[in-house]
């Protein structure tokens, strides 16, 4: 049977995984999750609501015998794996060059409608 105290360290561990790996602060892991967003598979938000409903029951003892301890501490496990494999330095050079990309191609086609709009008028 898990107590309050192992799904709070838990908890503790999940958010500061959040705070490293996305930069969120929350102070449950409901508020982070929500700050992460799409940023993580849903099925990682389906495990953290199944840790949460866990954390529900914990305030009270004869409620937390209904958490199942497995579920818990499955979807525990499958979230700082997940966490874990998160490369921060990869996720910002990805940023980075999907908006060099970006504005490489608005340049690109404000040349081409320069260009075209200058032989249209006889310019060129």
């Amino acid at each position: 049977m898990m107590t309050t105290q192992d799904i709070q360290a838990k908890e503790a561990r999940l958010l500061e995984l959040a705070k490293e790996k996305f930069g969120v602060r929350a102070k449950t892991l409901s508020r982070a999750m929500k700050k992460i967003g799409r940023r993580v598979p849903s099925r990682l938000h389906r495990q953290a609501e199944v840790f949460v409903a866990a954390q529900r029951l914990g305030g009270h003892p004869k409620l937390m015998m209904q958490a199942d301890d497995v579920a818990v501490n499955k979807a525990f496990d499958e979230i700082v794996a997940h966490l874990e494999t998160i490369d921060v330095a990869d996720r910002r050079k990805a940023a980075l060059l999907n908006l060099a990309a970006a504005l490489s191609f608005n340049v690109m086609v404000v040349v081409v409608l320069v260009i075209l709009v200058l032989r249209w008028r006889g310019l060129i």
